[in-house]
């Protein structure tokens, strides 16, 4: 198909100011106003689209045969968008020390500036170090159960200054929740930070303390934290940071130790959040075990989970996701990590990437998910830092060596959902007649709807849009993503 696309272009001043990479100012990352009652945003493998303003893909012909449909009903309405976004890591932080100012803020705008970029709302970050640090430390002496020593120094160098830059570009709003990768050595059972293990009975209350103290120490440095989650990965022995917690350890160290100790420090407003892990049976288990318990779920904000259930060849188990949501609709389902796994620099562009990300994105929100979250932000040209070796993919890449940032198409793929759907929002009722296409939507505080459709297939597929009296018939390129407003 051969058309001409209107692509926004960031006017000579704007680009000066924020130094946008010439992608972005190509890609018509900044919106635009139209005489249209519909704006279509496109973005499409082997095509110069990028989150293009693409009005031409709508058909003028009224004899234009569709072959999908998508009826959108505004009155009926789910779960609210608490926001989308990314993990600010060590590995983030160290590789984003490395750019040239001029770069340094080329990237904060591509992430955090809702108007010259994909707009972030939502960041998750690591208590003391993870895999994605050079190296593994804590912020106390090891032994010291009293957290005498406590301090975050290490995290003044790079990641607390990264951590702000996000927040005063997303205009002064950034919801951020905290994660543990495991207690330091001396409060486990293997005294190891490393290799899995178990909390030591004795330490419970020490960890508990170490999680309020964090949370007071980065506030104190005009850092506000929304939550936390209790483990990351709870059942996963990794050759890097990690701890062990059965459902009944997880559920006991909440009701005994980490509830009562934030109530107890004034922390009661944050967010808990249990599980941290993939979908799946467990997810169900754990949902369960707290949720039903009044005297552990009172604590419980909600459920976090990953996608790397599918490591062994399976699928994607949103059907646990829509389970939990419809056995407890009060509690709150968030995607707290995904990412690429096994780096290779040969597919940096690879666009399938960026349809695992459509396809869980959309799937997630269409059962019942209210804030998704990437992992690391930013990752170098190797896909690390990572002190043990676990390189993986990240939306946008730095060429260090070479002071350049590369946007692979899971970046515009994320934003077609986060520089849209703006936190607030909520979701509604949107019907396809088939499913050659998947497709979310989204009515903001403003308004607006947004509905986000994407098409994985070989092949082009003409749509139609219908809303009350509203009805429009567009095209969807073969593997694309759209946005469209109205």
């Amino acid at each position: 198909m051969k058309s001409t696309h209107k692509i926004l272009i960031i006017p000579i001043l704007i680009l000066q100011l924020c130094c946008l990479s010439k992608v972005a100012a190509q890609s018509g990352i900044a919106k635009s106003k139209s005489d249209s009652k519909i704006n279509v945003y496109t973005t499409a493998e082997n095509t110069n689209l990028r989150l293009s303003l693409s009005n031409d893909l709508i058909s003028t012909s009224p004899q234009t045969n569709s072959t999908v449909s998508i009826t959108i009903d505004s009155k009926k309405t789910f779960q609210t968008l608490l926001g989308i976004g990314g993990a600010i890591t060590d590995a983030s932080a160290e590789v984003f020390a490395k750019l040239s100012p001029k770069k340094q803020q080329e990237f904060l705008t591509a992430y955090y500036d809702k108007s010259k970029g994909i707009g972030y709302s939502l960041a998750r970050t690591n208590i003391h170090s993870c895999d994605f640090s050079s190296e593994s430390y804590t912020y106390i002496q090891e032994g010291d159960k009293d957290l005498k020593t406590f301090n975050i120094d290490h995290d003044r160098k790079y990641r607390i200054p990264l951590i702000k830059k996000a927040i005063e570009t997303a205009g002064g709003k950034l919801t951020l929740f905290v994660s543990p990768w495991s207690p330091p050595a001396f409060m486990k059972d293997n005294n190891d930070i490393l290799h899995g293990g178990v909390l030591l009975p004795e330490f419970a209350q020490s960890w508990a303390n170490y999680y309020a103290k964090f949370i007071k120490t980065y506030e104190k440095e005009g850092i506000p934290v929304w939550g936390l989650t209790i483990q990351n990965e709870p059942m996963a022995s990794q050759r890097w940071e990690s701890c062990i917690y059965t459902p009944e350890a997880e559920k006991d160290f909440l009701k005994n130790f980490l509830g009562p100790t934030l109530e107890k420090e004034n922390l009661g407003s944050k967010k808990i959040i249990i599980w941290d892990h993939n979908r799946g049976d467990m997810l169900i288990e754990r949902a369960k075990l707290v949720f039903s318990d009044p005297q552990v779920s009172k604590y419980a904000w909600g459920i976090g989970f990953h996608w790397y259930e599918t490591w062994n060849g399976g699928t994607p188990k949103f059907e646990s996701v829509a389970e939990v949501h419809k056995a407890f609709p009060n509690k709150n389902l968030i995607f707290t990590e995904g990412c690429i796994e096994k780096f290779d620099a040969a597919k940096f562009q690879f666009w399938g990437n960026a349809e695992r990300y459509g396809l869980n994105m959309i799937n997630d929100f269409n059962n019942g998910t209210v804030a998704w979250t990437d992992w690391n932000i930013l990752l170098d040209q190797n896909g690390g830092p990572n002190h043990v070796g676990n390189f993986c993919f990240a939306p946008i890449h730095a060429n260090t060596s070479k002071d350049e940032l590369i946007y692979t198409p899971m970046y515009f793929y994320i934003g077609h959902l986060s520089k849209f759907i703006r936190p607030n929002a909520k979701r509604i009722e949107a019907t396809l007649s088939d499913k050659s296409l998947l497709s979310t939507s989204f009515k903001n505080t403003d308004g607006k709807i947004v509905t986000v459709v994407m098409n994985a297939s070989d092949k082009e597929v003409v749509y139609t849009i219908k809303k009350n009296t509203l009805t429009k018939t567009i095209t969807i390129p073969a593997h694309a993503m759209q946005t469209l407003e109205y």
